[in-house]
């Protein structure tokens, strides 16, 4: 779908109009309509932990999905209008059922799960494809009609594809680029469901090291394998000659300097080209302690077929302008602000640290958390319901109450990573105190090394408070998160020392805001959560 550069313009004049309150037919000033036309964004687009990004575009609407390891639904689906600014709109694995271990049931799934994965869409079925391998074991393939779902299982195929990229050729034939170092081709059958023949293209030169985080695209005719060196380039293959090559060689970037202060190098991203015909680059910039996070830069290609990222300062650019798209037909949900947790289920900007006990919490009025485990370890408590944390800094605010709490009973926020902290309440002799717990820590497997320390206490007021984490996620050294509650809502009183959020990349996933109940002694308590507040300077 090509657009002329007369309506683009149009289209932008009535977004002004429609911004500053004229007649949605009114033609601008010109000095407005410049200003509109020159209009920038700026990196990161959003700046929450979403990784190995895939992006597609669909008529005048733009998907990307992420990697969520073990947190639970899975691979969300982000939506925008003008590739700037995004919303969650669903997630394609509805619940991580690959085993035991991600229901923390005799096992755990930390750093497994959602890998790097792909999306795509088919015109010919209109269907939605989310496709990646679980554990190096297999590959799994979930379909849906709309980017919100309902989300479905079509097949699993008994390759596991790693870091694949899925592409539907024009002719409508399903390919999946994937491999570390070494890539392969393999292509589905029509209906998707599984592997007519699989070859090796491609062999990375030991020059180069490892590639890896396949994309797959067909543009004017050349077959390209877009391909990370983790984590600070990015190099592409092409072919001529058919998705299964010979392939050749040309690197994209390599220790390029990224547009966050202290963060590294855009990579292990997706191309994709707007309605009137300009190509970006969606990457992601690793910036612990927050994770992963999205920057976007325009791409030209060179008369011989290769991509080229525009740079700023011989830099990715912090800012550029704003791709040139149609009117966006509404504003996008925002990733930050207050929930109050109405409606029938869970808003897409929450998801769980593993599979939930879903007879063990309810929406509607409030959140309600009920024990779901016997613990006194967090990292194995069931129902723990994450949020991402806003960078460069944000603050959480929940408002609990604690009435029906039970003795042993541990509640409240965490920021939660394999090294944590928390505020909340601990239910002792029918006594409730309000706490700071640090020191709740993980090895580099993943198991538990520490269960926490009590760092500081005050007298629970009442039957409800407020909690608070502020988080200072600026990347390149670790940074402090700090806790607070209040009895009114309004004066908030510091509880404990500050909290060091570590900004090492092994867990992949960046630190979360955490809401948690979990029993020390006997199921049957309850907390309430009525309000959460995700919020900026």
């Amino acid at each position: 779908m090509e657009m002329s550069w007369t309506h683009q313009e149009l289209s932008r004049r009535r977004a002004l109009a429609a911004a500053t309150g004229l007649a949605a037919g009114a033609l601008l000033p010109t000095a407005q309509a410049s200003a509109q036309a020159a209009a920038t964004f700026t990196n990161p687009v959003i700046w929450q932990d979403f990784a190995d990004i895939d992006v597609i575009r669909v008529g005048d609407t733009y998907y990307a999905s992420a990697s969520t390891m073990h947190y639970s639904p899975g691979a969300p689906v982000l939506r925008s209008y003008d590739l700037v600014n995004w919303e969650i709109a669903g997630h394609s694995v509805p619940t991580l059922d690959f085993g035991a271990k991600y229901d923390l049931n005799g096992a755990r799934g930390y750093v497994r799960g959602i890998w790097a994965s792909s999306l795509a869409y088919r015109p010919s079925n209109r269907t939605f494809y989310w496709l990646g391998q679980i554990d190096f074991a297999r590959t799994y393939v979930y379909t849906a009609t709309a980017a919100e779902g309902p989300w479905n299982r079509l097949t699993t195929i008994s390759t596991p594809y790693y870091d694949a990229g899925l592409l539907v050729d024009s002719d409508d034939t399903l390919y999946v680029a994937y491999g570390n170092t070494t890539i392969s081709v393999a292509q589905l059958s029509p209906d998707g469901r599984t592997q007519v023949r699989t070859q090796q293209v491609f062999t990375t030169p030991a020059s180069v090291g490892t590639l890896e985080g396949s994309r797959f695209y067909k543009i004017n005719g050349q077959y390209y394998i877009f391909l990370t060196r983790p984590a600070n380039g990015q190099y592409i293959l092409k072919s001529s000659a058919g998705p299964f090559g010979p392939y050749t060689m040309r690197q994209v970037l390599l220790d390029l300097p990224g547009p966050i202060p202290g963060g590294g190098v855009p990579h292990q991203g997706g191309l994709v080209q707007t309605q009137s015909g300009a190509w970006y680059y969606l990457a992601f910039v690793d910036a612990y302690p927050g994770g992963r996070v999205p920057a976007l830069a325009p791409v030209t290609w060179t008369s011989d077929g290769w991509p080229v990222v525009q740079l700023v300062g011989g830099a990715w650019g912090t800012s550029y302008p704003s791709p040139a798209v149609p009117t966006p037909p509404r504003q996008v949900t925002p990733m930050t602000g207050v929930d109050t947790f109405d409606g029938t289920t869970l808003k897409p900007r929450w998801e769980w640290n593993h599979n939930p006990d879903n007879t063990k919490w309810a929406v509607g009025n409030g959140l309600t958390l009920r024990t779901a485990t016997v613990t006194n370890d967090l990292y194995w408590a069931r129902n723990t319901l994450t949020h991402r944390i806003q960078g460069p800094t944000s603050t959480a605010t929940v408002l609990l109450d604690h009435s029906a709490m039970r003795d042993g009973d541990r509640a409240g926020l965490a920021l939660l990573r394999d090294s944590s902290a928390w505020i909340g309440l601990k239910r002792n002799g029918g006594t409730t105190r309000l706490v700071m717990v640090n020191g709740l820590t993980m090895d580099g497997n993943w198991n538990t090394t520490g269960t926490g320390t009590e760092a500081a206490s005050a007298p629970a007021p009442g039957n409800r408070v407020w909690l608070r984490a502020s988080a200072d996620i600026r990347p390149g050294s670790a940074r402090p998160g700090t806790f607070s509650y209040s009895t009114d809502g309004t004066t908030f009183t510091r509880l404990g020392p500050a909290f060091s959020m570590g900004n090492d990349w092994r867990f992949f996933m960046g630190y979360r805001f955490a809401l948690f109940n979990h029993a020390t002694q006997a199921l049957g308590g309850a907390v309430r959560v009525t309000r959460f507040d995700l919020s900026t300077p």
